[in-house]
């Protein structure tokens, strides 16, 4: 079970990357409910288990693209979000103090926080791109405006998944010209 997570968490994060339009050092906000994956109701089962085995689809991925990973919280944190310390300083994130438990914070941040190197709490990022495993509402976390992103999958395990990216937003009305690259 849990290597099908894996395979579907990098299948996954691997097609949403193919269409996002990133750049080095971009944030990617991933939200992810161990309960939904399992077939259980967000917040009622957390499996650091399915956390585990999702983080190891979706971070080597992101390393390897020169991508940061925002692992957000669940609510009990008020959504706030594990990310390396280099990208807090980066981009001048408030660090807050927490460290997420899988009963409080997730067992998705959880499992982040005791991956990355130098992990660090903060209330909210700016990202590019995320994915939101099981209706944990990402959508706090990414810039203006967020496209919906269809893939292969609309599952993984038991949740939903829903993936975004963003794009700039319109301006000028009627006679405007816009640059299809930013689409």
């Amino acid at each position: 079970m849990f290597e099908t997570l894996t395979q579907q968490a990098n299948l996954a994060v691997r097609e949403l990357l193919q269409v996002a339009k990133l750049h080095p050092k971009d944030i990617v906000v991933v939200g992810c409910s161990s309960s939904e994956v399992g077939g259980h109701r967000i917040g009622s089962d957390s499996s650091p288990e399915v956390a585990q085995a999702i983080l190891q689809g979706i971070y080597p991925v992101l390393q390897e693209a020169d991508l940061f990973l925002a692992a957000q919280c669940c609510e009990h944190l008020n959504r706030a979000l594990i990310v390396e310390e280099a990208c807090a300083r980066l981009y001048h994130l408030e660090q807050v103090n927490v460290i997420p438990q899988p009963k409080a914070g997730g067992s998705f941040a959880t499992a982040a926080y005791h991956t990355f190197q130098s992990p660090v709490a903060v209330e909210e990022v700016v990202a590019k791109a995320g994915m939101d495993i099981g209706g944990t509402l990402i959508g706090m976390h990414l810039a203006r405006v967020a496209v919906p992103v269809r893939i292969s999958l609309s599952k993984i395990g038991e949740a939903t998944l829903n993936c975004a990216r963003v794009r700039p937003k319109f301006v000028g009305g009627s006679r405007a010209v816009y640059n299809q690259d930013l689409l």
